[in-house]
């Protein structure tokens, strides 16, 4: 579901700090290891959200408007992830995520260059299987004097030389760069399927209160090409990318955690998203969801209690002592649907100003009755909690 709070993580983190005013900060390689992290329960209930306004009710969408930024939401990500391999089956996993934040409601009317209402953040990560390494980062920037940005139309989101373009049509062909120390992504994206939009029409509410939602909407085929480089090493690739869109105001509630996400593409034409909330308790919310995406782009929702999640191992992160759940059996049985999910490998956990797994996965199983495999990826949220010291 991407319900990427991290975003609300970075304000606090900036404010506390006292620098949100200069034009840029980054964080180069996480996996360097910071001692502190923030929470994701507490951010979401800790930021002052008047004068934005909330996803309420079902809206129409347009395209390509809605490509663009929502400035009147407070919060805002384009966030890609994909499996890619070379032509001997090298495989790599990605994940290329811009955030936008909204510090202030409505427009800024000063006439100073560096004056803006908006701050930016972005997430690069790289997957090398074969050599079991993980590679994370992370740049800040405002929105001011063109260091960050989003527009629709030609479709253009940047944080400085992290960016995707495209052109100006419905659904953009997109063109995929970023590069930070000797890891660099260079991929050209074509949606293979029309958008999905996710919950109820395209508001996905995560909590019991009205606003606690987001719109959402997601490309769950992406056909990939490009160049992966890597510690001198350059890769032709090709695969499947996935593109989660949503913006909103609130989203979680105090009783909340965290989340499990999983993001699926089969090698039969169909694609799955699920996502599970959970509660303090560790029981799942009721406003867990997901879509079944059919090979001709049409969908099917996933209501609470229609899937069935269970945990089939653990792995300990020897950096932050953070305990995930590591490999899951997922079933939907009225679609006859039982795979298992499996991490490409262990380590897949950013350790930026908020720590969190994220990681690309290898499927197999049965659909119908039929064999399937394909891949995915999978985004775990508000595990190893220690009164917000050192992770969610």
């Amino acid at each position: 579901m991407k319900i990427k709070f991290v975003v609300l993580f970075i304000i606090l983190f900036i404010v506390s700090l006292g620098i949100w005013g200069y034009f840029v900060w980054k964080r180069s390689d996480s996996q360097a290891g910071q001692a502190n992290y923030y929470e994701v329960s507490n951010a979401l209930g800790a930021s002052d959200t008047t004068g934005f306004k909330k996803a309420k009710t079902i809206r129409t969408f347009h395209f390509p408007k809605d490509n663009g930024p929502h400035p009147a939401y407070k919060n805002e990500w384009w966030y890609y992830t994909g499996n890619l391999t070379t032509k001997d089956g090298r495989p790599f996993g990605y994940q290329f995520t811009l955030f936008r934040i909204g510090l202030k409601p409505g427009r800024n009317h000063s006439k100073s260059d560096w004056a803006t209402h908006q701050f930016y953040m972005a997430h690069l990560a790289l997957t090398d299987v074969k050599n079991d390494k993980f590679f994370a980062f992370q740049q800040f920037s405002r929105h001011a004097l063109g260091l960050a940005g989003a527009q629709s139309s030609p479709f253009h989101i940047w944080l400085e030389n992290w960016q995707v373009k495209g052109d100006t049509e419905r659904i953009p062909k997109m063109h995929l760069t970023a590069k930070e120390n000797d890891i660099s992504l260079n991929l050209y994206l074509n949606s293979e399927k029309p958008p999905v939009l996710e919950g109820n029409h395209g508001l996905s509410q995560k909590g019991s209160k009205s606003g606690n939602a987001s719109y959402y909407y997601s490309l769950t085929r992406l056909k990939t090409k490009g160049d992966v480089h890597v510690n001198g090493n350059s890769f032709k690739v090709s695969g499947l990318s996935w593109m989660d869109r949503e913006w909103g105001t609130n989203m979680l509630e105090k009783d909340q955690s965290g989340w499990d996400w999983f993001s699926v593409q089969l090698n039969n034409g169909w694609d799955l998203m699920y996502y599970q909330l959970r509660k303090k308790n560790g029981q799942p919310d009721t406003t867990s969801c997901g879509k079944l995406v059919k090979p001709d782009g049409s969908s099917i929702i996933l209501p609470y209690g229609s899937v069935t999640l269970k945990v089939l191992g653990h792995w300990k992160s020897s950096a932050t002592k953070t305990v995930y759940p590591s490999g899951w059996n997922l079933k939907v049985p009225s679609k006859g649907i039982n795979l298992k999910i499996k991490p490409y490998i262990d380590n897949q956990e950013l350790k930026v100003s908020v720590k969190y797994w994220e990681g690309a996965v290898k499927v197999s199983g049965q659909m119908n009755k039929k064999t399937v495999n394909g891949n995915g990826y999978v985004e775990l949220t508000g595990y190893g909690n220690n009164s917000g010291k050192t992770g969610f």
